[in-house]
């Protein structure tokens, strides 16, 4: 369903002076955003238009000498320099440069370094100055991001008490646009902390994805695969399903550079084997990635095992099921055959230490799956059982989890826990360049104030990051974009309502409530 349909008649425009988008009828030919929004830099008639037309640039503007940008178009070939009192690449090269710069090409990151170094090229290029440290857009590696609508509710029951009882009664009653207008409240959050990808399992995919190129950001979206109350089950239920999931592949996957599709069912309790094996299959063929809850209870395998004759990653693994792209979320409760299952298909892990806490199903053996060497990054879960979309707080808690778990204070340092939701989120997705600002990366960033308590006293490198993780928190993202546009700017959502996406979702949640 096109995502102007779900808006009022009256909303529907383009563009606005204040850069923000409403899809409307023009973008039929291109889902989501306008590219040209009304700019706040002076320009020079005179000169190339296609720089000073580009989509809105950051509040702090470009170096502009004599009317046109530093060095003319003909000197900066479309490249950006961002420079920022540091510079946090998160790649594995070096903790910070102190001050540091990214330039950045269209949408994607083409070098990292200190200033000096990058100037010396004697390549003119336009500056952004930007106030405080940049750092790679944080990467949430598990979400269920439209459950804005059921935040919440259900409090304090288990897990499996909470879906049986609360959650999968209200979602039998959702519309697509409730979805839509959940994952954009989600996307307002999510950009807000700094996170620019999200690993997506919902139904009504569509306006999932509607959303999230409307609202600017970046997902991997598996649909997911699982028959709410009501359902009719039968062979053809789950052959429709996967057709229905093959098409969406084909026809939204890469769309407007930002999504990624892939396949997804619930989990092992909730899908029968046969399905689990036709969606792995599914998304292998296309080497699409496959994600599935593994192991998040204690007892939720015991039926399946009884049933199968072995644990729940043992019989996928004999099965097939973990021989692509496979992205298990949780992670719990694995015995040693499990990890030398995972390690063996090099099955990546989305580790989401607060909804775990919170549904009390557990403490994740990290230390041992990072020991291992598996893929490892941070999930959020859903907001109906977490209840934010903060990497920022799953980065600390992390932390904290995994010295308690070892007994030791020396468990996962800073620098770890920033990797999780950063490079080693990225790579759990089986995406190496997302979560780093490096050469080829996608230029996904955030812009982190240094100007507060918690960065007092700051005397090395090594100290940024202690302070990033232990002392800072998501309140100090200012800016942040998403493939080299802003999307966020000093602290002003640029691309939603955020007001009108509140009022909608709370309008809706209302009426699930009621009908549940």
């Amino acid at each position: 369903m096109p995502v102007e349909s779900f808006l009022p008649a009256h909303r529907r425009v383009v563009t606005t002076l204040t850069g923000r988008h409403r899809p409307g009828p023009a973008d039929a030919a291109r889902p989501g955003r306008a590219d040209t929004v009304a700019t706040h830099v002076p320009v020079d008639r005179s000169i190339d238009l296609g720089w000073a037309t580009m989509a809105d640039p950051p509040r702090q503007g470009i170096e502009w000498r004599d009317g046109r940008p530093a060095g003319g178009p003909e000197a900066h070939s479309g490249v950006v320099r961002y420079v920022a009192d540091a510079v946090v690449p998160c790649d594995g090269t070096v903790p910070a440069h102190r001050p540091g710069a990214v330039e950045v090409s269209g949408d994607v990151v083409v070098r990292v370094g200190p200033p000096g170094t990058l100037r010396s090229t004697g390549a003119r290029v336009p500056e952004v100055r930007v106030e405080g440290a940049l750092l790679p857009g944080l990467v949430n590696t598990h979400c269920h991001s439209p459950m804005t609508l059921f935040r919440g509710t259900g409090e304090n029951l288990p897990l499996r008490r909470w879906l049986e009882e609360v959650l999968w009664p209200r979602e039998a009653h959702l519309e697509p646009e409730d979805v839509f207008w959940g994952m954009t409240l989600a996307a307002a959050e999510l950009l807000g902390f700094g996170v620019t990808t999200t690993c997506e399992m919902y139904f009504h995919e569509d306006p999932v994805v509607d959303a999230v190129v409307a609202a600017g950001s970046r997902a991997v979206v598996t649909p997911g695969v699982l028959q709410l109350p009501g359902t009719d089950g039968g062979t053809a239920w789950w052959d429709a399903c996967l057709d229905r999931f093959a098409d969406f592949h084909a026809r939204r996957d890469g769309e407007s550079g930002r999504i990624e599709i892939g396949f997804a069912a619930h989990a092992a309790y909730t899908v029968p084997l046969p399905g689990v094996v036709a969606t792995a299959t599914a998304a292998r063929t296309r080497d699409a990635l496959f994600h599935i809850h593994l192991a998040e209870t204690e007892r939720e395998g015991d039926a399946f095992a009884a049933e199968h004759g072995g644990s729940v990653p043992e019989v996928l693994a004999a099965a097939g099921v973990f021989d692509g792209r496979v992205l298990a979320a949780h992670s719990i409760w694995l015995s040693p055959d499990d990890v030398d299952l995972y390690v063996l298909h090099d099955v990546a892990v989305a580790h989401c230490p607060q909804s775990n806490a919170k549904l009390a199903s557990g403490i994740a053996p990290l230390g041992d799956l990072l020991g291992r060497g598996l893929r490892v990054g941070l999930g959020t879960d859903g907001p109906a059982s977490n209840n934010n979309l903060d990497l920022w707080e799953e980065m600390r808690l992390a932390a904290m989890l995994a010295r308690l778990r070892q007994g030791d204070a020396g468990a996962l340092p800073a620098a770890a826990a920033l990797d999780l939701a950063t490079r080693g989120a990225g790579q759990a997705l089986g995406r190496p360049d997302l979560g780093v600002l490096a050469p080829g990366a996608k230029a996904d960033m955030m812009a982190v104030s240094l100007d507060d308590p918690a960065f007092v006293p700051l005397f090395d490198d090594a100290m940024l990051i202690e302070h990033l993780v232990w002392s800072a928190s998501s309140r100090l993202v200012t800016d942040v974009w998403v493939g080299g546009q802003p999307v966020v700017v000093d602290g002003e959502h640029r691309t939603i309502d955020v007001a009108e996406a509140r009022d909608e979702v709370g309008r809706r949640a209302a009426r699930l409530a009621a009908v549940a």
